[in-house]
């Protein structure tokens, strides 16, 4: 890396890291687990994060996929955890009972969160669980026809009356089991305290929906998360119980955070294909036991890095997930801890003989947490790990070789006809599974293909810019060199594209005059656009022709590799001026009434240092912005947008654009949503979002009460206690009692005795 590009990166680096306490937003999501599902399913799925109080809805992009919630845990203080031990104490009690209203609560306590306040009279609606008034023909939440109340027969008990002994027993039950959830969930000393907070939902897929990856947020009453990975897959799919919040481990004392696992949770049996998803906790290896028959050509995919691509507190920045299989000797027959520079391994094994293997599968450094979630899938699928060429010029037909695994019935489709210039994903099919997605460039420039052999100024490959040369390192230290003519003070810009492209290819590109002479060279550059990649690994110079004549550009892989998927694209031109724009946070959040900032990023390509003006498209009534400039020369810069609504029930999903003049031409970009995340204690990176939420919330939102006690019996109230406690301790107390009566976790009963026994030891 050169010096100018280190101090480009570092400066970058320690602004971003002094500026993204500013760019924050109040929801946090840490992980979600399972991390996706099988089309045509119905699954529930845990999502751990931070400041996510009052949720009211998940979004997932693309469609086929809807969310319901069903329950939120919220970090419980000392006291609360207490008054909950006491009412299971009391509720594990033969005698205890819980009233009519509980019971209408626990009979539909899977459904939303929000819900009406139930009534003790009323009709229970079957397609949503809303209690309705007694009288009303049509439920008034989903408008479904309501079953009328029977009058009771003999011996059974009226519908305005007390619950029958089996529904209170259930509704009583239910409460207990909610309870010591709560307990099993709960960690004092967590290792990660931002994902301490749970949100509890579920999701069906719809059998047509389209495989792959999306993209899945938290929203609440006061705010958008940031966006998590999740996948939607082919087949079937298992899930191991779900990891409680780890504890924090202690210098010399880490075995005692460790999680204690019976056998039976080490290794489950599966039947492929399959999709297998976990959680590795500290030392943990997860084991997987199938049988297999000779012949089958099995690949085995790991998500892991792709499911949370950075983590701040450790080396190398990501959850490094290994993969063994062995037979059922315990032979080993396969290792991977990567494919190529993705650290996500992936394995391809034609099965030898019938018989059970053993799939394995931990974090190389035997580090773990809740958040280090993974998704392996093992089936006869195809698996593209190279396409040739990579890329191809806008509007014309391309015609694609692709190599790989399973893919003697499969077939790989182009970007479609009217496809924009950019980066494209495309995947094969075998009619039955799709395969991995690969990227593929488009362009507008003129392309050709490399010519061996062109391997030295002699023999060189004559080209006129602009052009783009789709190539190839076809052996073990090849060369290929490309001649044209230039000019005094021209300037010629060599860019590859490969590592960018899922290709292995690392690339070295040197300019050299017709005597041989080097005039500029170039290992690695920095691309700050590329926020996935870690491995900047293709070269990119621009450089001033000293004189008229011919030049040549060399290009060679640095480690001297070649094979089919040793690809590049290799683009010489004059100057391209561009930019790219990213925009943080990938979400935006406006009080009510207020404002609220954003921050964009230019990323000048080719010299480019105009100014760029910004603006959001099409804003909806009610919101506004004046939009900002990003100065000559300027890499970032504020923007602000401000609201006269109180509050939005959903969010909207806004565009940023950029402008800038380069002649006569203009360019016009959109701004990238993103999210700052940090590296491996140090480095950051821009991670693009799919979309940009952005909803207006009223800051002193808080849930109506759902619940109004009944007033206290008189021989409820204490005769001699103790008076102990100031105004401000007794309010105190009261308030947490009431959170966890309005949460439907204490019984009117012991809500009452609780806040007779506090009102009672007031100070006079």
């Amino acid at each position: 890396m050169s010096g100018r590009i280190a101090f480009v990166v570092l400066g970058l680096a320690m602004f971003m890291a002094a500026a993204s306490s500013g760019w924050g937003q109040g929801q946090y999501i840490g992980y979600v687990y399972p991390a996706g599902g099988q089309q045509g399913t119905t699954f529930q799925i845990r999502l751990g994060g931070q400041g996510l109080l009052h949720p009211c809805d998940l979004a997932v992009t693309g469609e086929g996929v809807s969310a319901r919630l069903i329950d939120y845990y919220r970090v419980f203080n000392n006291q609360e955890i207490d008054l909950l031990r006491q009412q299971l104490n009391e509720l594990k009690k033969k005698e205890t009972t819980v009233n009519d209203v509980m019971v209408a609560k626990m009979a539909f306590l899977e459904l939303p969160l929000r819900i009406e306040p139930p009534k003790v009279e009323g009709i229970i609606c079957k397609a949503c669980g809303r209690l309705n008034p007694l009288g009303s023909t049509v439920c008034t939440d989903c408008n479904a026809p309501l079953e009328q109340p029977k009058d009771p027969q003999p011996g059974e008990a009226k519908a305005s009356g007390a619950a029958p002994q089996s529904e209170q027993e259930a509704a009583k039950q239910k409460l207990i089991e909610r309870i010591e959830r709560i307990f099993a969930e709960d960690e004092r000393n967590p290792a990660v305290p931002a994902h301490c907070e749970l949100v509890f939902a579920e999701i069906t897929v719809a059998a047509d929906a389209k495989p792959g990856p999306r993209e899945i947020r938290v929203i609440t009453k006061r705010g958008v998360s940031n966006p998590l990975a999740f996948f939607i897959g082919q087949v079937p799919e298992v899930a191991r119980k779900p990891m409680k919040t780890c504890q924090k481990q202690v210098l010399g004392k880490e075995h005692l955070a460790q999680r204690k696992r019976p056998p039976d949770e080490e290794e489950v049996r599966v039947t492929v294909p399959c999709t297998m998803n976990g959680q590795i906790g500290a030392g943990e290896m997860n084991r997987y036991r199938f049988p297999a028959s000779k012949g089958q050509r099995l690949v085995i995919e790991a998500k892991a890095r792709q499911l949370a691509p950075y983590v701040a507190d450790g080396v190398p920045g990501w959850f490094q997930a290994v993969l063994r299989l062995q037979d059922a000797k315990g032979n080993e027959l396969a290792y991977n801890d990567d494919f190529r520079s993705d650290p996500d391994p992936v394995l391809y094994f034609e099965v030898p003989a019938d018989g059970e293997y053993v799939l394995t599968i931990n974090e190389a450094l035997f580090r773990g947490r809740e958040s280090f979630v993974y998704r392996v899938t093992v089936a006869e699928a195809p698996f593209v790990t190279g396409i040739f060429p990579l890329g191809g010029r806008v509007g014309e037909p391309a015609k694609i070789e692709m190599s790989g695994w399973n893919l003697d019935k499969a077939t790989l489709a182009p970007p479609p006809g009217d496809a924009k210039p950019g980066r494209h994903m495309i995947a094969a099919t075998d009619g039955e599974l799709a395969s991995n997605l690969v990227p593929f460039a488009l362009d507008t420039l003129p392309e050709c293909m490399d010519k061996e052999s062109n391997d030295e100024p002699s023999k060189a490959q004559k080209v006129s810019v602009p052009i783009i040369v789709n190539g190839r390192s076809d052996r073990a230290g090849d060369w290929d060199v490309f001649e044209l003519e230039g000019k005094a003070g021209e300037m010629i810009v060599a860019e590859v594209n490969a590592r960018r492209l899922g290709s292995p290819f690392d690339s070295f590109v040197k300019v050299t005059g017709p005597d041989g002479k080097v005039i500029a060279v170039n290992d690695d550059h920095f691309d700050a656009a590329s926020g996935m990649n870690t491995d900047h690994a293709d070269s990119y110079l621009m450089v001033k022709l000293p004189a008229d004549g011919k030049y040549f550009v060399h290009l060679g892989d640095t480690r001297r590799q070649s094979g089919k998927e040793y690809a590049y694209r290799l683009r010489i031109s004059r100057p391209q001026p561009d930019f790219e724009l990213r925009l943080i946070p990938s979400r935006i959040v406006i009080p009510g009434a207020k404002s609220a900032n954003v921050t964009v990023f230019a990323i000048r390509k080719d010299g480019f240092d105009g100014p760029i003006t910004l603006g959001f498209k099409d804003l909806p009534k009610g919101l506004e912005s004046p939009g900002a400039t990003l100065a000559a020369k300027q890499e970032t810069v504020g923007m602000s947008i401000k609201t006269s609504l109180t509050e939005l029930e959903k969010p909207v999903i806004l565009t940023v654009v950029g402008s800038a003049k380069v002649g006569d031409r203009e360019i016009v970009r959109e701004a990238v949503p993103s999210e700052d995340r940090m590296q491996a204690f140090l480095w950051r990176h821009l991670l693009p979002a799919n979309d940009l939420p952005a909803l207006v919330y009223s800051p002193s939102y808080e849930p109506p009460p759902d619940r109004v006690l009944p007033p206290i019996r008189e021989e409820d109230r204490p005769k001699d206690a103790k008076r102990d406690l100031t105004k401000s301790s007794v309010d105190w107390y009261l308030k947490q009692i009431d959170g966890l009566y309005q949460q439907w976790l204490l019984t009117d009963e012991f809500a009452n005795r609780q806040i007779a026994n506090i009102e009672a030891r007031l100070i006079k």
